[in-house]
């Protein structure tokens, strides 16, 4: 796909999980110039601002915390609400033939980002993240939605987030590939195995190296109509992306992420972004947000020649 629009929306979500920060991920990639950096390359960039988000205070009290399959949910509602609005905006640039991006906030975003740019046509997902995020509440140590996108969008978890703006699971899990995996909880490792999802660890990358398996991502998904890349800016290594609230050692270094969007982009299938997770407070100089304001534009089409 070579879209001549694309359209940015911040979705300033700090509800997914504890660490506070992430709402302010969508100001310091703006701030790090990403709208210029995709006009240069010869896009139309239009902003359409923030998705309305409630902040955690305002999400407190009884509703705060839900019980549900025996653990506790936080923030179900507003991470519901939040995301139904995400859902909305995604389905509407489909709708518009451009190509969305949305700047997280946590993780939970994709809930509805991924709901809503495949409400019309199966759609790839090129899950980029060193966690699985594939917890339901029965299975998660935390709680935290941030840990449970991919399971409600396969159809496991709440009915009200499975069925998020439309009835039944959003995606095929036999459409999913995970890169980058390194930190993945026992019920995840069970997950993963039951449905079938193609997920790359980082002992993959190092026994097979990021170029082989981003051909295979690239033929996985290559004869469905969309696909979506879903960043979390904690795939790459801490000494790469500092600014991430779950980091984790060993992770994709700076040229392999560049490799990974340089490939992707070659392949032309790409319809669709998330970038996610950063958070500019554990940030130094706001290189974290530089840092994926790049990859961006290496997923649209910036060469070295």
């Amino acid at each position: 796909m070579s879209p001549s629009t694309l359209r940015i929306f911040g979705a300033p979500m700090d509800l997914g999980q504890q660490r506070r920060g992430v709402d302010m991920g969508p100001s310091a990639i703006r701030y790090a110039g990403l709208q210029a950096r995709l006009r240069r390359l010869g896009y139309e960039a239009i902003d359409g601002g923030n998705i309305d988000v409630a902040a955690p205070e305002e999400a407190s009290g009884p509703e705060a915390f839900q019980e549900r399959d025996g653990a506790r949910v936080r923030h179900l509602n507003a991470v519901r609400s939040a995301c139904a609005a995400i859902y909305a905006a995604a389905r509407d640039c489909v709708q518009a033939e451009a190509f969305p991006i949305f700047l997280g906030g946590d993780h939970s975003i994709a809930m509805g980002t991924v709901g809503g740019v495949s409400e019309r046509a199966p759609t790839g997902v090129i899950w980029i993240d060193a966690h699985a995020d594939i917890n339901t509440p029965a299975t998660s140590p935390s709680g935290n939605l941030h840990g449970m996108p991919l399971a409600h969008l396969v159809g496991q978890g709440l009915p009200e987030l499975v069925h998020l703006g439309r009835p039944g699971p959003a995606i095929d899990p036999r459409h999913v590939v995970i890169i980058g995996l390194r930190s993945v909880d026992a019920g995840e490792r069970r997950h993963l195995r039951d449905l079938g999802i193609r997920a790359y660890t980082m002992r993959d990358i190092d026994e097979r190296g990021l170029a082989a398996i981003a051909r295979e991502t690239i033929i996985h998904v290559a004869g469905l109509p969309r696909v979506h890349v879903s960043l979390d800016l904690d795939s790459l290594d801490p000494g790469d992306a500092p600014g991430v609230g779950t980091p984790v050692p060993g992770g994709l270094n700076y040229r392999e992420a560049h490799l990974l969007m340089e490939m992707l982009a070659e392949s032309r299938k790409v319809t669709s972004l998330d970038i996610v997770e950063i958070n500019p407070i554990l940030d130094h100089g706001n290189q974290t947000a530089e840092l994926a304001v790049e990859l961006a534009a290496s997923l649209l089409g910036a060469r070295i020649l």
